[in-house]
């Protein structure tokens, strides 16, 4: 059972107590008929921004043993900031223009859809190729961002619908510091914050409009990561708002990280792999997808986060472990990580599940 949100009327009462007892917490606490570890609590929400919990406080004393000055130490309330996101993006909705609806594209085979799978694309990583191998920074990140989705566009089959499947750390980083939302490692990164969000925001609208002149319908996916566990969520509320009046679009908003597309006989599943690895990940899927999972004769499951290629068959379904276009970073090279970099387009029957599929990596480009 949750502790319930002390009332802004109490934490005001702790405050003018404390002061018109001259910082004296004891009594304070008396005045208020309270014991001072209550009236304590009551300070220190008082004193601490939203967003933030109490994780401890420091006191310092005089030589005569009275308290002289008192730090209130806190740490990042990781699910209350995802609030305030979802906050934020909820008062966007009304401000963002929604997108017109768009002409159709040209004629298409309504049995196929491509799936165009990104991942791990790490917007705001820098690389400097001397260390890593090749350089990587916002500004590469856009072009190659718009130049592989140009070749992959053209490459894949005219099919009806288009899945963008974008599995997850999109986003090198989460807020306006440069570490990892819930270890903290410091990355090497490059631009602001803000302007991250700016270049994620514009070249996912330019993907989605090229991806609308091929196919007539394009289904967003935009999966969790552990490098962007909050931007993931202002992501997905925004361009669900976004083309909320597209009717050639649709978005997958759903908070739960593990995620499914139903296309006929065959069922596509998506999770970034930070929750669930390689081995156990098809029965989770066929345990919260069971009716989807059950009614269909092909299931494949697509998983990032460790940015090189593995796949596994079981009697459930095919799960595949996708590599990344991004370059590596420092951390990555100097632990010897070899792999190659690309992204591919796999294209899905209703009747015969994949029936083809293109890779295109950057050197291609």
């Amino acid at each position: 059972m949750g502790v319930a949100p002390l009332s802004e009327d109490l934490k005001q009462q702790a405050l003018d107590a404390f002061e018109k007892a001259q910082g004296n917490k004891a009594e304070a606490a008396r005045q208020l008929g309270i014991p001072v570890r209550t009236l304590a609590y009551r300070l220190h929400k008082a004193m601490m921004p939203d967003g933030q919990k109490l994780k401890g406080t420091s006191t310092l004393y005089d030589k005569d043993g009275n308290e002289r000055m008192t730090w209130v130490k806190t740490t990042a309330d990781l699910e209350r900031q995802q609030d305030m996101l979802r906050e934020a993006a909820q008062a966007l909705k009304d401000s963002i223009p929604p997108a017109k609806p768009s002409k159709s594209s040209p004629r298409t085979k309504d049995s196929l859809a491509s799936v165009y799978v990104l991942t791990d694309y790490h917007l705001g990583q820098l690389s400097w190729a001397e260390e890593t191998g090749a350089d990587w920074n916002i500004e590469i990140a856009e072009q190659m961002l718009v130049d592989w989705f140009s070749a992959a566009i053209e490459a894949a089959p005219k099919s009806e619908t288009a899945v963008l499947a974008q599995l997850g750390d999109f986003l090198h980083y989460d807020s306006l510091e440069a570490v990892t939302p819930t270890s903290k490692h410091v990355l090497d990164a490059d631009s602001r914050y803000c302007q991250i969000v700016r270049v994620a925001i514009r070249a996912m609208r330019r993907i989605v409009t090229m991806l609308l002149q091929k196919h007539i319908n394009v289904h967003i996916v935009l999966c969790e990561g552990n490098h962007d566990l909050a931007s993931s969520v202002w992501l997905r509320e925004m361009f669900k708002a976004f083309y909320e009046q597209e009717p050639r679009v649709t978005v997958d908003n759903s908070p739960n990280p593990y995620y499914a597309v139903e296309w006929g006989n065959t069922s596509l599943f998506f999770h970034h792999g930070h929750k669930k690895r390689l081995n156990e990940i098809s029965q989770t899927f066929a345990g919260l997808y069971r009716q989807l999972w059950g009614k269909t004769k092909y299931s494949y499951a697509h998983m990032g986060h460790l940015h090189h290629v593995a796949s596994k068959e079981d009697s459930l379904m095919i799960v595949e472990q996708h590599p990344t276009l991004a370059a590596k970073d420092a951390h990555s090279a100097s632990g010897g990580y070899v792999s190659n970099r690309g992204a591919c387009v796999i294209t899905y029957s209703k009747e015969y599940g994949e029936v083809s599929r293109v890779t295109i990596r950057p050197e291609m480009l």
